[in-house]
This record gives C-alpha cells, sequence and structure tokens, in this order.
C-alpha cells in the first residue's frame, strides 16, 4: 500500500552492502573505518530520507554499533524515531568480530506515537544533516583545517640552553606557511604549557600538541595528567590531531603500567574546570580486577543518585556530548566506559573518592588532593623517577 509523502513516518530496518558515509564522523570512533574516505553517499542519502529504525551494513567487514541518532531537529521539527546503525563483520572471521545480532522489534505501524518517538538515553544528532548537501552530490566534505602547536619549551633532559620545537625536532627549517598558534586561555590558566602559572617541575614528558605531568596530590606516586599544550577546555573541543597524540598518549601508558603490574583507569570532569585534565591512574593488578572498578563506580553513582551509563563499544564521547556540555567519563583499561552528563552540582572528588575507597586503592584518606600535597622537593625526585622510568616507552623520542 502506497503512502503519501506527510504520512511517511518511516522504514523499520534497512539493510545496506556499502556502509554509509559520514555515518561514524568521529574520529577513530567507528571501528576502525573512516567514513569520511569509504562507504557511499548515496547510501548516506538513503537513509536520512528513509529513517530507517534499525540500518545494517556489512562491506566493511568491521563490528559498529554508533549510537542512536535523531532524525529531527530539536524545538524545530516534530519528534521522530530515532536509527540505530549496526555495521557487521563477515562471517567466520578470523579476528572474531561480531557477525551476528538479535534484537526484538515492534512494527512501527503497531507503536503509540509516544512510544515510537521516545528518545534513548544516549541520543546523538543526525550525524548526516551537515554533510546533506554534499552527500546528495556525492562530495566529499574538506576537512577543517587543523590547528598546530608553535610554542617553543625547554627539553626535560639534563642538557640546559637547549630548545625544541613542539614538533618535537630539532633546528627545523622554517616553512613557507606560519602555522596558527594553539588555543589561548582568556586569563591565567595553571595548564596551559606556556603559561608562567604552570608548575614545570611536575611536567614529565612533552608531545607535539599534548604534556604529561604527575598530578599535584596524585593518588600515587605515578598519578599523572595527560593535557593539551593550547587552551581546550575538554576532550569534545579538541581538534583532530590532538586526539590523534590523546589516544597515543592512552595507548602508551596503558602498555607502561602493565609492564609494572598495573592496569589504568582514566576520567574526566568537564564541570567547573577551565582546561581539560585526562586523569590517568594506575591500580596495581592485585587490588582487583576491571569488572571491580566498574562495579564501584556504578554502585557509588547510585548512592548518589548520579546515573552512569555505559557508552557502547568503539563509540565515541563527542557523539554523545556538545562542546561547553557538562560531563563525566570513566575509561576503563578495557575501553569500557561510562558516562553522566552533568545537570546540576556535582561532587567535584567523585572520581578520587571512587579509586580511593577500600574496594579499590583502599586510601581513603586521599580522596582531596589538597589533603595529599607534600613538598616541591618530593615532587621534583617523584618526576625524575618517572621520566626516568618512561623513557623506554616514550614515543616523542622517536620524532
Amino acid at each position: 500500500m502506497l503512502c503519501s509523502a506527510s504520512q511517511f513516518k518511516g522504514v523499520d530496518i534497512l539493510l545496506t552492502s556499502p556502509w554509509p558515509k559520514y555515518v561514524g564522523s568521529f574520529g577513530n570512533s567507528s571501528g576502525g573505518v573512516d567514513t569520511k574516505k569509504c562507504g557511499s553517499a548515496l547510501v548516506s542519502r538513503l537513509a536520512a530520507s528513509l529513517k530507517p529504525r534499525y540500518h545494517f551494513a556489512a562491506l566493511e567487514k568491521s563490528y559498529y554499533e554508533r549510537l542512536p541518532y535523531r532524525n529531527h531537529v530539536v524545538l524545530q521539527e516534530s519528534a521522530q524515531h530515532a536509527t540505530r546503525f549496526i555495521a557487521l563483520a563477515n562471517v567466520g572471521n578470523l579476528e572474531k568480530k561480531k557477525y551476528l545480532y538479535a534484537f526484538s522489534i515492534v512494527p512501527m505501524k503497531l507503536m503509540a506515537v509516544a512510544e515510537l518517538v521516545k528518545q534513548p538515553p544516549d541520543v546523538t544528532e543526525n550525524p548526516y544533516r551537515e554533510s546533506g548537501k554534499e552527500a546528495a552530490g556525492g562530495k566529499q566534505i574538506p576537512a577543517p583545517q587543523e590547528e598546530s602547536a608553535c610554542q617553543f619549551f625547554f627539553d626535560l633532559n639534563e642538557k640546559q640552553g637547549r630548545k625544541r620545537s613542539s614538533t618535537g625536532k630539532d633546528n627545523k627549517p622554517p616553512q613557507a606557511k606560519q602555522p596558527r598558534r594553539p588555543p589561548q586561555p582568556p586569563g591565567p590558566c595553571w595548564f596551559c604549557l606556556a603559561s608562567p602559572e604552570v608548575e614545570k617541575h611536575l611536567v614529565v614528558n612533552i608531545g607535539t600538541h599534548c604534556y604529561l605531568a604527575l598530578a599535584k596530590g596524585g593518588l600515587c606516586d605515578d598519578h599523572v595528567l595527560i593535557l593539551p599544550i593550547g587552551h581546550y577546555q575538554s576532550v569534545v573541543e579538541l581538534s583532530a590531531e590532538v586526539v590523534e597524540e590523546v589516544e597515543k598518549y592512552k595507548a602508551t601508558l596503558k602498555r607502561f603500567f602493565k609492564s609494572r603490574g598495573k592496569r589504568c583507569v582514566l576520567f574526566e570532569r568537564n564541570y567547573r574546570s577551565h582546561h581539560l585534565q585526562l586523569q590517568v591512574i594506575p591500580v596495581p593488578l592485585s587490588c582487583c580486577v576491571t569488572d571491580d572498578i566498574k562495579d564501584a563506580f556504578i554502585t557509588q553513582a547510585q548512592e548518589q543518585q548520579i546515573e552512569l551509563l555505559e557508552i557502547p563499544e568503539h563509540s565515541d564521547i563527542k557523539q554523545i556530548a556538545q562542546p561547553g556540555a557538562a560531563y563525566f567519563y570513566v575509561e576503563l583499561d578495557t575501553g569500557e566506559k561510562l558516562f553522566h552528563r552533568i545537570k546540576k552540582n556535582f561532587p567535584l572528588q567523585f572520581g578520587r573518592e571512587v579509586l580511593a575507597s577500600e574496594a579499590i586503592l583502599n586510601v581513603p584518606d586521599k580522596a582531596d588532593w589538597r589533603q595529599c600535597q607534600i613538598s616541591k622537593e618530593e615532587e621534583e625526585t617523584l618526576a625524575r623517577r618517572f621520566r626516568k622510568d618512561f623513557e623506554p616507552f616514550d614515543f616523542t623520542l622517536d620524532d
């Protein structure tokens, strides 16, 4: 039975061989598939027009379950159902990637409108809306020009009077085009590397766009922060090249701590903070398993009426939070992520409280960093020790 365009609500299930272009246009969130360079713009246009509740594709031979996305503009269009995109791997693949997907679905024609248009809590914006015109014409959106760091700072080795650029290379010939400066803070900042407020004796490693520093008042001696050199407030606001180096630091720190019999937990609180601080806390393998850490966060969140949502595998924080939005998220060594959208008051020490609890590190007296401060001389000693231990894993030395 045919229906008019005004009556058309969408389809329940769409099956295509190619992936739609732009469906995972958030860094490396698409199971390792770059949907700006592959995928079909025509399938993107088809999905945008048909508004399927479930869209399955398989041509890229990789499993990926995207967060659901809206099919309407909030406050501008009538509410519509959300779409879930699922890509499946090839049957019997050697990597044992998921190639089956079990679900139950009630046809939309049998559902009440209110139930059909109910939005899931982790819904994101429509990935095709920004690229609609380009997708319709089969053209790829040109990648935005990324910002490049151009600060200079002293090396962390013992040699004095030697400077290197933030690209990590010495005596680099001048470029024809001067790179743009990274974002600058509106006022004094304790974490912008060029700022005089930075306690540089805590800095233990410097990359091109990010640097590592020991946490002041850390939960343990090797509690570190991953920080952007330029002024960014949160992970959501990072440019692609900064995200790439953040991921490189995360992977390197995981290997480093694993070699020392530890797993690491990472969290970010984008609330009442001005500069991104990714807290990386190592937890000895003898203390607990990853599920214990996950359960501890969920249990304490429930006790404080904080809703922690588990983000699907391979999904990206940028798919959930908009720039400027307040949030808290945790990333475990398995890649599992927990997310809370902050709407009102949020306990500033929540992440530390969970990790300091008896269930994890068993150092409840260290829940507040202000109660853990040591002398500058002790901080310098810990920083020198970390630099020496981390050197075999230092990817910046390869540049």
